[in-house]
């Protein structure tokens, strides 16, 4: 089974700005939340440096963050997780795949949302080719 990254933290309520950007900053790289201020996401050397800075931020915000490794006892439990985070990727994706087949798509706007989708795609997705493919498809059409 996968090591997953738990984030515990409290963060003081005012100013609210400094939980609202931790919120942000979790939500951007994908983490999901299993409770409150308890957040998970795949052990990757991106994932745990991103998580100890916000480790940091929240530290000199007068909070308390504790980062944990973790292994679920199960490998229900641990598929459970890898769904969630491939389910997460594929709803931006077919957003993505929706608008690529429009006549004449915002190219630029697309391959962004694309890269902010592949940044919090830490699983394989059948998804995702297909809209690369799209997007490379749509890219030569937007050349002739």
């Amino acid at each position: 089974m996968k090591t997953w990254l738990l984030l515990v933290y409290k963060i003081p309520r005012e100013p609210s700005a400094n939980r609202v950007s931790i919120w942000r900053k979790l939500k951007r790289l994908g983490a999901i939340s299993l409770h409150d201020a308890l957040w998970v996401l795949p052990d990757k050397p991106n994932t745990r440096e991103q998580l100890q800075w916000l480790v940091e931020e929240i530290e000199e915000s007068g909070g308390e963050a504790t980062l944990w490794e973790s292994t679920p006892v199960s490998q229900k439990r641990h598929n459970a997780l890898v769904r969630q985070f491939c389910e997460q990727a594929d709803k931006l994706y077919a957003k993505i795949l929706k608008e690529a087949a429009k006549g004449k798509p915002d190219l630029t706007a697309l391959s962004r949302r694309y890269q902010q989708a592949e940044a919090i795609s830490y699983f394989p997705s059948d998804l995702a080719k297909k809209v690369r493919e799209a997007l490379i498809a749509a890219a030569g059409e937007s050349k002739r």
